[in-house]
C-alpha cells in the first residue's frame, strides 16, 4: 500500500511540473507569429485585416499569392505546433502545414456552421472568413458552439471571432454580418478559398451559393436539413444525388438542375433518417396563428419554427469540420455508401453468383464468398451500381429496383471467384464480360481497366492479401 502511494505521489508531482513547466513557457513565447515579426520582415495588413499581397512575397512554402498565414508556416510557431500536436501525430507535420496554409469560408454560424468554423479553428486552419447576417439568440443557445447569454443581441460573425480570438489568435479571422446574395457574392467568394462551406437553411440562398460554387470552380460542402431529427447514425456525406429522406437537399437537387443545369458533382452532408416532428405553427403576439410572412426580416427567409435537438446539427458541423480539414491535408478517406438494401438482396446476388458459376463452369466450387463477404463487395466497392455505371442516378427505391438487374462475375476467369475477383455488372455487361479477355479490356478500355482494378486492389489491402 505504501509504495502505491508513493508511486502516485510522484506521477502527481511530475503532472504538477509539467503543469508550471507550460505555464511558464506560455509567458516567455510570444503570443502570436505577427507579434515576432519586425524590421524588414514586418507583416503588413490590409484594410480588411487580410495579409497584404506583399507581405506574401517570398513565401517560405509557395509562391501563390493567395496563400495568406502561408508565409508564415504556423507550425514553426513552438505554441503553435504544441496546440496543434494531435493532428500533427494524425496527419504528419507536411499535412498539418497543409491545413493551417488553408483559407476556409463558412456561410451560415448557426447550430451547424458554428461548430463546423470551431473544429476548423481547432485543427489549425490557418484563415477564417466566417458569414452570418443573423444574430444570437436566446434559442441559439441550444445548439450554438461558442455563444452565451452575454452574446445574445450581437451578430453570429462577431460572437465567434470574439471567441475563436482566445482559442487560436494566430488564426486571421474575417467576421462579415451579411446575407449572402448576387450582391455580395464577389465579396464573399473572391480570394480563392480552399473550401466553402454552405450552412445555409435558405433553399434559394442555398442554391445560389452552390450555383456559383460550381461556376467558380470552387470545393463546396453543404448541410441539409439538421432539424427535426435525434438519430446521429443516420448522418452521412455523399454526393447531393445520392442524399434520401431529406425535403430540403430534394428541393436544392431540384432546383440547381432545372435553373442551372447541375445534376450532381456536390458533397452533402445529410440524414438518412426521416424527420422525427413538423414544422410548428406560426403564432403571432395575440397567440393566434397568423401568416408567417407578415413578420419576415429578410424576404424569403422562414420565421417558422423547426423543432431542433442541439446535439443533430452539431455532429452536422462536427462532420463537416472533419470531412473538410482531411480533404485539406489530402488525408484520403472513404465515406460509408448510402446503399440501402435489406438482407434478402444479397443472399439474391450471392444465388446468383452461384447459379452462374454452375452454368459457366460446371461447378460452383470455386465460390470462395459468404453472403457477408457478398455485402462488402457490393456496398463497400462497387456503392450499389455497376462497376461500369458508378454515377449516382438511381438512390432510394430507385437502387432497389436496379438491384434486380444486377449480378457478380468473375474479373479474370482464371482466378476463383473471390473478394478481390468479383465485380458488380448489369446482365447484360455480364454477357459481354464473358466474351472478352483482361487483355482485350485492358488494349480496348485502358480507363474502365485501371478503375477496376484500383477498386479490387483495395479489396485486397482490405482483407490484408
Amino acid at each position: 500500500m505504501e509504495e502505491r502511494l508513493k508511486c502516485l505521489a510522484l506521477v502527481g508531482a511530475g503532472t504538477l511540473l509539467g503543469s508550471i513547466a507550460t505555464i511558464a513557457l506560455l509567458k516567455l513565447l510570444p503570443r502570436s507569429i505577427s507579434k515576432q515579426s519586425s524590421g524588414t520582415n514586418a507583416i503588413k495588413f490590409d484594410s480588411k485585416g487580410f495579409i497584404s499581397e506583399t507581405a506574401t512575397k517570398g513565401c517560405m512554402v509557395c509562391e501563390d499569392k493567395k496563400c495568406g498565414m502561408i508565409g508564415l508556416d504556423l507550425l514553426k510557431d513552438e505554441i503553435v505546433s504544441e496546440q496543434l500536436t494531435r493532428n500533427v501525430q494524425f496527419f504528419g507535420h507536411e499535412c498539418q502545414r497543409k491545413v493551417t496554409a488553408s483559407y476556409v469560408v463558412v456561410i451560415g454560424l448557426g447550430g451547424v456552421g458554428s461548430h463546423a468554423a470551431s473544429m476548423l479553428l481547432r485543427s489549425g486552419v490557418g484563415r477564417l472568413l466566417l458569414v452570418d447576417f443573423d444574430q444570437v439568440s436566446l434559442s441559439s443557445l441550444n445548439r450554438h458552439a461558442v455563444a452565451t447569454r452575454e452574446d445574445v443581441g450581437i451578430p453570429k460573425a462577431q460572437c465567434l471571432k470574439k471567441h475563436f480570438s482566445s482559442i487560436f489568435p494566430e488564426c486571421q479571422i474575417d467576421a462579415r454580418v451579411l446575407l449572402y446574395d448576387a450582391s455580395s457574392e464577389e465579396e464573399i467568394l473572391s480570394g480563392n478559398p480552399d473550401f466553402v462551406l454552405d450552412c445555409i437553411d435558405n433553399i434559394d440562398t442555398k442554391v445560389a451559393l452552390l450555383a456559383a460554387c460550381v461556376r467558380r470552380g470552387l470545393k463546396v460542402l453543404s448541410a441539409t436539413g439538421a432539424g427535426a431529427r435525434a438519430d446521429p447514425t443516420r448522418i452521412r456525406v455523399a454526393d447531393i444525388r445520392e442524399s434520401t429522406n431529406d425535403p430540403l437537399s430534394r428541393a436544392v437537387r431540384y432546383r440547381l438542375r432545372k435553373n442551372y443545369g447541375i445534376e450532381g458533382g456536390i458533397p452533402v452532408v445529410f440524414s438518412l433518417e426521416k424527420p422525427k416532428v413538423k414544422l410548428l405553427p406560426f403564432k403571432g403576439p395575440s397567440g393566434e396563428e397568423e401568416n408567417p410572412s407578415d413578420y419576415q426580416v429578410v424576404p424569403g427567409f422562414r420565421v417558422r419554427i423547426i423543432p431542433v435537438l442541439g446535439t443533430i446539427p452539431a455532429i452536422f458541423g462536427q462532420v463537416m469540420a472533419s470531412y473538410v480539414v482531411t480533404q485539406l491535408a489530402g488525408f484520403q478517406v472513404e465515406t460509408e455508401p448510402v446503399v440501402n438494401l435489406d438482407l434478402d438482396h444479397y443472399r439474391t446476388l450471392h444465388q446468383r453468383l452461384i447459379e452462374h458459376e454452375e452454368l459457366l463452369y460446371g461447378s460452383a466450387m470455386q465460390v470462395q464468398v459468404d453472403v457477408e463477404e457478398v455485402m462488402y463487395i457490393v456496398k463497400e466497392l462497387w456503392r450499389g451500381r455497376s462497376a461500369r455505371d458508378q454515377s449516382a442516378k438511381d438512390v432510394g427505391r430507385g437502387m432497389w429496383r436496379s438491384v434486380n438487374e444486377l449480378m457478380l462475375v468473375r474479373w479474370d476467369r482464371a482466378k476463383p471467384a473471390s473478394l478481390s475477383n468479383l465485380i458488380l455488372l448489369k446482365f447484360r455487361e455480364a454477357d459481354e464480360h464473358e466474351l472478352w479477355t483482361l487483355d482485350d479490356i485492358r488494349e480496348n478500355e485502358p480507363e474502365f481497366f485501371m478503375r477496376v482494378t484500383s477498386v479490387l486492389k483495395r479489396a485486397e489491402l482490405d482483407i490484408g492479401l
